[in-house]
């Protein structure tokens, strides 16, 4: 995004942070939670306050407003840990055996 896209956000309209994931790979959402601040002697300057969840407040400015975009990237592929292959009998010795047991 950049200073002019940024000057045209509204009031309640989502951002997503580049990079950012949630835990569940969907990307970081942030809305616009007040008014886009401009300035009249600096026109590179802006100020936007943005909120994420509950408790989560912060500001894009001219010097972060690169990190961000207002479409929605694409989420963040899974990786699936594989288990550890053991046979079974190995894994239910496993199970059972505890450091009392081998004292």
């Amino acid at each position: 995004m950049n200073i002019s896209q940024g000057r045209k956000l509204t009031y309640h309209q989502t951002v997503y942070e580049k990079g950012k994931y949630n835990s569940d790979g969907t990307p970081r959402r942030w809305r616009v939670s007040g008014k886009v601040q401009t300035w009249k002697r600096d026109k590179n300057r802006i100020r936007i306050p943005i909120k994420h969840g509950l408790y989560d407040n912060d500001a894009i400015t001219e010097n972060t407003i690169k990190y961000y975009v207002t479409k929605e990237p694409k989420n963040k592929s899974k990786h699936i840990r594989k288990s550890k292959k053991v046979s079974s009998g190995i894994q239910l010795l496993l199970d059972f055996v505890t450091l009392k047991d081998i004292k």
